[in-house]
Parts: structure tokens; sequence; C-alpha cells
């Protein structure tokens, strides 16, 4: 059976990816759990007019930060986060969370995939955070501080 995916399942296939599932499996855990519906000709067509508007907001997205990376350029950004008395987060800083106080700090509205993450952030301290896009990049600091 031929099922478009409402939400990524691991190891079989991601959000609006449209694949050929045996049917048991299709009607007894994908169609029950809200994970995917059955590819009809009208949702193949409801599919393809979501990943065209999800590809043009990424672009204007793009188009927006490539506009505005020197807002970004050396300037530091500070989270507060739990951390031990040695300074290791009990979790680690996510790009979703960078990009949230890069919006509240900086103003500047980017997405998580442009953020170049050297390694998980999973320490107090300094982190210099590469932004890329359109073949720019612009650095800035994230501060990360100990919750008390």
């Amino acid at each position: 059976m031929k099922v478009i995916f409402l939400k990524d399942v691991p190891g079989v296939g991601k959000r609006l990816d449209v694949k050929e599932v045996s049917d048991g499996y299709a009607i007894n855990k994908l169609f029950p759990q809200g994970l995917a519906r059955e590819a009809s000709v009208s949702a193949l067509k409801q599919v393809e007019l979501e990943k065209a508007r999800m590809e043009a907001e990424h672009k204007i997205h793009e188009d927006l930060l490539a506009k505005n990376l020197s807002a970004v350029e050396g300037k530091s950004i500070h989270i507060a986060a739990k951390a031990n008395e040695q300074g290791h987060l009990f979790a680690g800083v996510h790009a979703d969370t960078i990009v949230k106080q890069l919006r509240d700090e900086l103003h500047v509205d980017a997405l998580p995939a442009f953020l170049k993450l050297p390694e998980h952030i999973k320490t107090v301290g300094e982190h210099s955070i590469e932004v890329e896009v359109q073949g720019k990049s612009a650095t800035f600091t994230l501060v990360v501080e100990s919750l008390k």
C-alpha cells in the first residue's frame, strides 16, 4: 500500500515522504497512530503543494538571513542552563534553543539548519558558532551560564 508519512518514522520514512509499505503495517500501526495516510491522488497533490510551500518559506528565511549576516558577526548571545559543579550541563543546548535566543537577543530569524555546530554543547562557557547561508558565513559567540 502506498502511504504518505505525516510524521517522521525512524527507519521507515520522513514527513511528506511517499512510500510503499505492507498493508498490515499501514492499517495496524501507521494509520491508528496518525503517522501516515493513504496516498490518494488528491493527497499526493496536497503533498506537492505543501513541499512547494515549505521550500518557498525556507528560501525566504535563507534570503533574509543572508542580508542580515552582519547583525550576527562578532556578537554574543547568552543562555542559562542547569549544570553540575564541574560545569557539565544536565541537558545539552540544541540548535532550536540557540535559534530562539538569536531571535530574542539579536532580532535575527534563522533556521536550525543554518547553524554549523562543531559539537554538541554540553558545557558551561563560551562556544563559537558559525551561521552559514548561501555560501556566506558569520560567527558569533554563545555564552552558556550555569543556573544557580
